[in-house]
């Protein structure tokens, strides 16, 4: 059985990560979403709001499965059994930061975790859940980033 894990903060989740999701569940047998617990991030909503948040957006994909860490991805990684995280790539940007930590997972697994690369889809380059949150926070439309109950969500956040 072909499993992988896509790992991020998903404060919040956007369509971009949605998209990088349905696309490596059609990939692999099983895709873990993990939502990171990052104590150097001060986030918008809780792991346990943000594991909700993406249980409900992916209920309708059966093998995607959505758990929650803490501490180093490679460790993560061994204790699950998966050798293959999924990470998306926004632009050009993005990748030396990603192959960085790439390489650097697969150093520190001993050379058991690999990493799979996706071009998020042209529609979405432009997002990051950074962005989302700022016009979120001065009461923009946000409708084409995030799925709609996300967008209330927010909306209720920054009331």
């Amino acid at each position: 059985m072909k499993r992988a894990v896509y790992p991020g903060t998903f404060d919040p989740m956007t369509l971009g990560h949605l998209d990088i999701i349905t696309r490596s569940s059609e990939m692999f047998d099983v895709l873990i979403v993990a939502v990171l617990n990052n104590n150097q991030k001060k986030p918008l909503f809780s792991v346990e709001e943000r594991v909700k948040i993406l249980e409900e957006a992916t209920k309708d994909l059966p093998n995607v499965q959505v758990d929650s860490f803490s501490g180093l991805l490679c460790d993560y990684a061994a204790e699950k059994d998966l050798h293959v995280a999924v990470r998306g790539l926004r632009a050009v940007t993005d990748f030396e930061y990603e192959l960085q930590l790439a390489q650097t997972n697969r150093v520190l697994s001993g050379g058991k975790l690999d990493t799979v690369f996706l071009s998020t889809s042209l529609k979405y380059s432009y997002l990051s859940s950074s962005v989302v949150k700022e016009i979120a926070s001065f009461g923009g439309d946000i409708s084409k980033t995030v799925p709609g109950f996300v967008a209330d969500l927010l909306k209720e956040k920054y009331r």
